[in-house]
């Protein structure tokens, strides 16, 4: 009888491994290969949430340089009406007065650009909860330190925002410690070199003819479309950064998959053949059995 009860158990082991696809199913079974599926499975989750996060680090990024790339574009259009402005030496005061109207269409689709949200949240924002990094006007509102990072492998992070600042320039004149700059009557010096500060400048020049404050502003248009650009070179590197790593993720969770699948996934045609053995085996111990203990008339009548 206990021989029929372990070749019982073989067959239901097998038919457990058959129906579930899986060599284990509670620690007993190995408790090796339970440590093992277990640490394996964690690296798996770990692998899954790097690759999640990348994709949200692609996205953020992806979304910063696309509108850095359509601000790089509007700037250059600004260039274009001030160095004609500047070439007229302002012969045409309704031709200047025309393009500081262009300019202030562009201030304000430029507005828009640094408004730009992913996710509800806006790219050049920091930590803002707020729906806009910038007012109407082009002042910055949003937070002033702190960066947003994403984990993108083991003990690797990417910072995934930029903040407006870091792209525009600061409102005010900074000192070394960060704090604004206080002019004599106490109030923050405005910084000459921020694009808003820039474009308004320039409208204002245009309007009252003033080609010196035409000439100055474009040099300070120059300087604020290379700090631009150097952003938007600086999110494509991060950016490139984050797509390598995304791979490096995805190439070691099909890694550590397998490995897992390995360790607890059963062999289908190993298993059916195992379990055909141990029927077989288990009808051949109940013929032997019956053989060895008969019944008799005797036994009935006792």
């Amino acid at each position: 009888m206990a021989g029929l009860q372990r070749s019982l158990t073989r067959t239901q082991i097998a038919q457990d491994q058959i129906s579930s696809g899986k060599l284990l199913h509670r620690p007993s079974d190995s408790p090796t290969g339970t440590v093992t599926a277990l640490q394996l499975r964690s690296e798996v989750r770990a692998n899954r949430k790097y690759s999640a996060n990348a994709d949200d680090a692609m996205g953020r990024l992806g979304t910063v340089q696309d509108t850095l790339q359509s601000s790089v574009e509007l700037i250059n259009k600004v260039r274009d009406l001030t160095v004609a402005a500047a070439s007229a030496g302002g012969s045409n005061p309704e031709a200047d007065k025309a393009r500081a109207a262009e300019i202030k269409q562009i201030k304000g689709t430029l507005i828009q650009h640094a408004n730009t949200q992913y996710l509800n949240r806006p790219v050049f924002g920091g930590h803002t909860p707020d729906a806009v990094a910038y007012s109407a006007t082009g002042e910055y509102i949003g937070e002033a330190a702190g960066e947003v990072t994403r984990s993108i492998g083991p003990n690797a992070k990417v910072r995934v925002d930029t903040r407006g600042p870091e792209v525009y320039g600061t409102d005010y004149v900074l000192d070394a410690n960060g704090d604004p700059v206080l002019d004599a009557n106490g109030d923050p010096t405005v910084n000459p070199t921020q694009l808003f500060h820039v474009l308004d400048d320039l409208q204002a020049a245009m309007i009252s003819g003033d080609i010196d404050g035409v000439t100055t502003g474009l040099q300070s248009l120059d300087k604020a479309a290379e700090t631009l650009k150097s952003t938007l070179s600086d999110a494509g590197a991060r950016y490139n950064r984050v797509t390598q790593m995304k791979q490096s993720a995805e190439d070691r969770l099909s890694s550590v998959s397998s490995q897992l699948s390995d360790v607890e996934d059963v062999d289908l045609p190993k298993a059916i053949m195992e379990l055909q053995f141990a029927q077989t085996s288990y009808q051949a111990a109940l013929a032997a059995t019956a053989k060895v203990i008969q019944p008799s008339l005797i036994d009935f009548l006792r």
